[in-house]
């Protein structure tokens, strides 16, 4: 199939069903059925007797690009916040297959005593700042197939398991554009973290200030303000223009 889309790529013009076929050395009947699929899904377009790109495949690759430079782009949202907060940043991703946050990029606290992970950490959406926030903005079908599937198990003393709390902690999320977690992934820990958002409006991924739980207690009304600005800038970097003011 990529050699498909290699060989169409240098060729802007099209090719024939018996082009392809030739190009990649496959039979006629077996490179139509994949040629068909394809075209179905909007990966190549068809204008007969020729097939070019699709406007899918260019969407693909599109996303493909955006996920390698996406950290970079908002890494001086993250360092602003940082100097406004002196403690460990972090966006995370949703990993679909895993059914968890991924943290893409971190930035450590410069203090002795600090919340420490590294990129690529993976933490349970259920219990987790940045795994709650990921999960509040997912469909109402994805959340309920997550819930069905998942058992909220006590990782901490404060982890909270009662399925029908989370659906009401998803709910105020959604609401406040905001997600909290004390204790409840890590014991000792906390964190907070915020949206952003994508071009087209949907969650791109979920900015965090993760520090102890003590400290992060006691300066939630100053992270709080500094996490939502940073947030929104990063978003406005992404192409995104709110047409809602949030609350938070």
């Amino acid at each position: 199939m990529f050699r498909m889309f290699e060989t169409l790529r240098s060729t802007p013009d099209g090719m024939t069903l018996a082009e392809v076929s030739a190009e990649l050395g496959t039979p006629k009947s077996s490179t139509l059925r994949l040629l068909r699929v394809l075209t179905q899904a909007e990966y190549l377009i068809h204008a007969p007797p020729r097939y070019t790109l699709g406007p899918a495949i260019f969407r693909f690759a599109a996303g493909l690009m955006a996920v390698r430079e996406f950290p970079t782009l908002i890494r001086p949202c993250m360092q602003r916040l940082q100097e406004m907060t002196q403690e460990t940043i972090y966006v995370a991703v949703l990993d679909t297959d895993e059914k968890a946050a991924k943290y893409l990029d971190v930035l450590e606290s410069p203090q002795p005593i600090r919340y420490s992970v590294q990129a690529g950490t993976s933490r349970p959406l259920y219990c987790s700042s940045a795994g709650r926030l990921l999960l509040a903005y997912q469909s109402k079908a994805w959340i309920d197939g997550y819930l069905e599937t998942t058992k909220l198990r006590p990782i901490t003393a404060k982890t909270l398991v009662s399925v029908r709390e989370l659906r009401q902690e998803l709910k105020r999320i959604r609401y406040e554009g905001l997600a909290t977690s004390f204790g409840e992934a890590v014991p000792g820990a906390a964190g907070i973290a915020a949206p952003i958002f994508d071009r087209d409006g949907t969650l791109k991924a979920a900015l965090m200030v993760g520090g102890p739980e003590d400290r992060m207690t006691l300066r939630m009304k100053d992270y709080v303000p500094a996490l939502v600005a940073a947030a929104d800038d990063a978003s406005s970097l992404l192409g995104h223009k709110p047409t809602v003011r949030r609350k938070a």
